[in-house]
């Protein structure tokens, strides 16, 4: 046995008073409504990016992406989910209608999204209905009031009995600081990491395709059948925590269901049990530390396996790749399969490619020794004398070139936060330094500084200067 379960069974987040907040779970708001009533409009002025978030997750339909958000100091993730309406007659409404109940049983806070410019649809009154069954804290707002005149609009909507509507244009970012407002009133409380020491507990979330062995590589480590093992895909339907201690660390496994291709998922003729496992999944991944992506080494790194590490690359999480199963390949196929999957996962090199086989325990040890190597390294952090004297010597050694015949010049660096590492370089003109500079920067400070196994975020930001009057700006 390698580990055991710390009291004996398995944890979930709200389980052994464990606060819901201590996971490390951001809060989740979902954006609930009829077809073309503004929703990914707000979403994205919400989450201040154009089409935040719009890589293809796996397993979830065509109009629900999720992004980071950060609202009058709370951050917080938001769900932008597909137009509501059962009465349609596409038949996506089905699997639409699945994924935004699945939201809403995911979320904290739900936005409720109305049109001012015109009178109450029967998909309004469908979506009042569910929003109150939902037992969510709901936010109304009549969107589209692009001017006084529309705002008159929402009085139109409280026939449907709802006690406070707040008028919003999302396109002309009217309103959208009292609903902001409302948003962080309604959130969960906040817990402070210094009286919850749940939150130091590295939490390592286990994903990967079907049948890759997640499952088992849980069993293994914890010495008996805690999770059930079956060689269908789809076994696992529910994230589900096991509290680890090891040569005297405590580590929490998140074991997740298999993530598919969306076209087998609820929405497109899949299971919606499947569907819920996904968004599952990927509620796990926001809430570890460090991810482990679980591969067939039979069957090989496939398109999915890309998605899903991209993913958590770009949610800022640590990623180690296991390639399972190797006992069932020779000494040459198992290299094989280490060069492919370098290949494919190109654009996350500083993730460790680990090969065991956890059937027979063969390599586990080292791959959760990489896995709590990585959760170091993410939580990590250099000092700003250390950084500048590195710095001091990259601009020495290779200099940013011009952009535009202006020069570019850096003068200092510092690391802003981890989680991941993330670091700020001041200079006088943000937008001239080069993709190539950049990538060779942070070459250059994992050449330094290792973090191997977790990405490495730079960002650069016009230094401050003052005018003739005493006044700071941005310099540009």
């Amino acid at each position: 046995m390698t580990g055991r379960i710390k009291g004996g069974k398995r944890v979930r987040p709200h389980d052994h008073g464990i606060p819901a907040g201590a996971t490390g779970s951001l809060p989740l708001v979902a954006i609930v409504g009829r077809p073309n009533v503004g929703k990914s409009t707000l979403f994205n002025k919400l989450t201040r990016k154009r089409l935040a978030i719009v890589e293809d997750v796996p397993g979830v339909t065509r109009d629900r992406h999720y992004a980071d958000a950060w609202m009058l100091g709370r951050d917080l993730v938001l769900v932008d989910t597909g137009g509501f309406d059962p009465q349609s007659g596409d038949p996506m409404q089905g699997g639409i209608a699945t994924h935004v109940r699945l939201a809403l049983e995911e979320a904290d806070v739900v936005v409720g999204v109305l049109d001012a410019s015109s009178d109450p649809l029967p998909a309004d009154r469908e979506a009042v209905k569910l929003l109150r069954q939902s037992q969510r804290p709901v936010i109304w707002i009549a969107n589209k009031c692009d001017s006084e005149k529309q705002a008159l609009g929402v009085a139109a909507h409280y026939e449907l009995g709802i006690d406070r509507i707040y008028p919003v244009s999302a396109l002309h970012s009217r309103g959208l600081g009292d609903l902001e407002e409302a948003i962080v009133d309604a959130l969960p409380e906040a817990i402070e990491g210094a009286d919850t020491p749940w939150l130091d507990v590295p939490r390592i979330a286990i994903v990967g395709r079907p049948n890759a062995g997640k499952s088992s590589l849980v069993n293994r480590l914890v010495g008996e059948e805690r999770q059930l093992v079956d060689s269908r895909p789809g076994t696992t339907v529910d994230s589900v925590d096991t509290l680890l201690e090891r040569k005297g660390e405590q580590m929490v496994l998140i074991d997740t269901a298999g993530m598919r291709k969306k076209k087998r998922v609820a929405g497109s003729g899949g299971s919606n049990v499947e569907a819920a496992s996904v968004f599952a999944a990927i509620r796990a991944m926001e809430r570890g530390d460090v991810v482990i992506l679980m591969i067939d080494a039979n069957d090989g790194v496939g398109e999915q396996d890309a998605k899903i590490a991209g993913l958590a690359h770009d949610r800022g999480r640590a990623l180690v790749i296991a390639l399972n199963k190797v006992d069932l390949l020779s000494k040459e196929d198992r290299k094989a399969a280490v060069r492919r999957t370098q290949e494919i996962l190109a654009f996350a090199p500083w993730a460790p490619i680990m090969t065991l086989s956890a059937k027979t325990g063969r390599g586990v040890g080292k791959l959760i020794e990489a896995a709590s190597r990585a959760v170091v390294e993410h939580r990590r952090r250099v000092t700003t004398g250390e950084a500048n004297r590195f710095f001091e010597e990259v601009l020495e050694k290779h200099p940013p070139p011009s952009m535009n015949h202006r020069p570019v010049r850096l003068y200092y660096i510092t690391q802003a936060q981890s989680r991941p590492p993330t670091f700020v370089v001041s200079t006088n003109h943000e937008d001239g330094v080069h993709f190539s500079y950049q990538r060779y920067v942070v070459n250059q400070i994992r050449e330094r500084f290792g973090f191997e196994g977790t990405p490495v975020r730079v960002r650069y930001r016009g230094k401050a200067k003052r005018d003739p009057a005493g006044k700071t700006q941005s310099q540009s």
